[in-house]
């Protein structure tokens, strides 16, 4: 059974808008290693559209080894969109999800292969609510936003979980925080 990993980048005061946070060489790397030990990526269309900035960067690198690193990694694997309003994806290892997220991820987790990872915060909220994430890795960066997107706004019910590891990325004084539910 795979596992569902969800992973995002949030401020101290619990935001996670990717134009105000740190993204260096490091967070890059740690990033990178997580998606070579994916096998399917799942995203909203707003991020979704956010990351098909790495595209380019594939045929046409930067430069700085982290960065292409990367965008080589992100454009490998295999991506599934939910939206109400997308009606193709360009991306060549993107396809739309063609069920409700809730059928399509509990597939998604019986079949074999890698794990399963949510970078989304719509997606996020949504599997939170359906109780099917199984590891939570939330990377606390050393910002207060002040304002943005609340990362667990619309949450339904309580949900419990077990520390199971940290990791502080020295260059920026970001922690990310390993967590797993504890089951009901």
């Amino acid at each position: 059974m795979r596992k569902v990993i969800a992973a995002i980048n949030m401020s101290l005061d619990g935001f996670c808008d990717h134009t105000t946070l740190i993204a260096d060489e490091e967070i890059h790397d740690h990033y990178t290693k997580l998606l070579s030990n994916a096998g399917t990526l799942l995203y909203g269309r707003i991020t979704y559209q956010l990351m098909e900035y790495w595209q380019p960067f594939v045929k046409n690198p930067s430069g700085e080894k982290s960065f292409d690193d990367f965008a080589v990694i992100i454009d490998k694997v295999p991506k599934i969109v939910f939206s109400r309003t997308l009606k193709k994806v360009e991306w060549e290892t993107a396809t739309l999800a063609t069920k409700d997220i809730k059928d399509e991820v509990s597939e998604l987790k019986q079949q074999a292969g890698k794990d399963i990872l949510v970078g989304s915060r719509s997606i996020i909220v949504s599997l939170l609510n359906l109780h099917l994430i199984d590891e939570l890795q939330l990377c606390i960066q050393p910002i207060i936003a002040g304002k943005g997107l609340a990362l667990f706004e619309n949450i339904h019910d309580r949900n419990e979980f077990k520390l199971i590891k940290t990791k502080v990325l020295n260059s920026s004084g970001s922690m990310i925080l390993y967590y797993e539910p504890l089951k009901k």
